[in-house]
């Protein structure tokens, strides 16, 4: 449990310890579709994740000309469990003094042990701290999902979410979550807590919530590159993420599918892909999950080739200028809106048609939509770069291995990338 014992809940998610210090209820993110430690939310602009001191260093130091690219390091808190008068755990943040957190190791959360608790195990110490974290559902993948579902009270969205893959650990019934983003989150409350005796609190980094933008918030996350390990990985590691590359379309055009969630305009809710599912896909496979990610359940967004492409060659150019950098198991983000301006006037031309008993072709409404002279609309599209634990540089923390030249495996992936939505613009005209 926390230092800080006698808290009250406010409002707004604003907690007051009895020594007047303010923390912030997380909770967490639920537009998460790829990736291992489990993103919270701090505010409605912020995110927040357990900090790794080498990706904490990185965003310290990137190029001025990268952070068009990546998100607005924020800084670092401390944050530690907290029950409420419900029996539920919570994780609270508070501003980060130096002499309360603990340091985390330079070893990524990833990569740490990952300790399984059976129920039984979870109930020797007796604590009633651990019970009730054991009520609210938080001691691993073990857990029943109503008991998931109990102990995650404020995570939750007006959109449901549908998991599309049969490996979900969730049912592929609509749901209120993001399947993904509850897994990551199980995952890492478990580990947590299965430290909870030597760590009171810990360190979380503070970053732009890169989808506060978007109302109905369309993720593609893709692994980029065709190399997954960093310099410092073990020859049992590199050997693990050779053979994903090898067996993926990282290989062969130095990119893979690590998730995504697309909302459905004629459904009203978002499909979700995972890592597994990417990892499974063809050439071929990869080329029709793009044509999934950028299709709305009506039609294929063509509108959204052209900004897609102008910001995945400007990244290209970018990095094509940083000499030794190297980002392996860097993901990249391509985020868009599902419900715009203009698919928003399409839903209520329908609903008006209907009134009317009029029967238009769906391309006849789209085509009077379209021509609508009061309607101005440019899709806003984003493409950002994430996760550099494992990033290096020429003189960065003294790394011992330095490389030469830009990225090329990062390049390759860019490279396919464009190709591919490049020829999917042509074919669409």
């Amino acid at each position: 449990m926390c230092v800080c014992q006698t808290m009250e809940v406010g409002k707004h998610g604003k907690n007051t310890t009895h020594t007047g210090s303010r923390g912030v209820l997380l909770e967490p993110f639920s537009h998460q579709v790829g990736g291992h430690s489990s993103m919270m939310r701090y505010d409605d602009h912020t995110v927040c994740k357990p900090l790794i001191t080498r990706e904490q260093r990185f965003y310290e130091s990137l190029p001025p000309e990268m952070k068009e690219f990546t998100p607005e390091y924020k800084g670092v808190v401390s944050v530690c469990f907290e029950g409420d008068s419900d029996g539920y755990i919570n994780l609270v943040a508070y501003p980060y003094v130096e002499s309360e957190a603990l340091e985390q190791d330079d070893t990524p959360e990833r990569d740490q042990p990952r300790r399984k608790h059976s129920r039984r195990s979870l109930n020797k110490s007796g604590s009633g701290s651990e019970h009730k974290e054991e009520k609210a559902g938080l001691t691993s993948e073990t857990s029943e999902s109503s008991q998931d579902t109990k102990s995650l009270k404020c995570f939750h969205s007006d959109v449901p979410f549908q998991m599309l893959d049969g490996n979900s650990s969730v049912s592929s019934e609509k749901i209120s979550f993001n399947p993904w983003s509850l897994r990551c989150h199980k995952q890492q409350l478990s580990r947590m807590r299965s430290e909870s005796k030597e760590r009171k609190l810990y360190k979380f980094l503070l970053l732009e919530n890169v989808v506060h933008h978007f109302k109905f918030p369309c993720v593609l996350d893709l692994k980029m590159g065709t190399r997954q390990h960093g310099d410092d990985a073990s020859e049992e590691k590199a050997a693990r993420q050779m053979k994903k590359c090898a067996q993926s379309t990282s290989a062969t055009l130095g990119v893979r599918v690590c998730g995504m969630q697309v909302y459905q305009l004629n459904t009203g809710h978002y499909l979700c892909r995972n890592k597994y599912y990417g990892r499974g896909l063809s050439i071929e496979g990869f080329r029709s999950a793009l044509c999934q990610y950028l299709h709305n359940g009506i039609e294929l967004r063509k509108d959204l080739f052209d900004p897609i492409l102008s910001k995945l060659q400007s990244l290209k150019a970018v990095l094509e200028r940083q000499a030794s950098y190297r980002f392996y198991s860097s993901s990249l983000l391509i985020i868009y809106d599902g419900k715009d301006t203009r698919s928003e006037t399409y839903l209520e031309r329908k609903a008006e048609m209907r009134l009317k008993q009029v029967d238009f072709s769906l391309a006849d409404k789209l085509q009077e939509v379209g021509s609508t002279e009061s309607i101005s609309f440019q899709p806003k599209v984003d493409v950002r770069m994430i996760d550099f634990a494992h990033s290096t540089f020429k003189g960065f923390r003294d790394d011992p291995t330095v490389h030469d030249g830009p990225d090329m495996g990062y390049v390759f992936g860019l490279e396919s990338l464009i190709n591919i939505i490049g020829q999917m613009r042509d074919e669409n005209q």
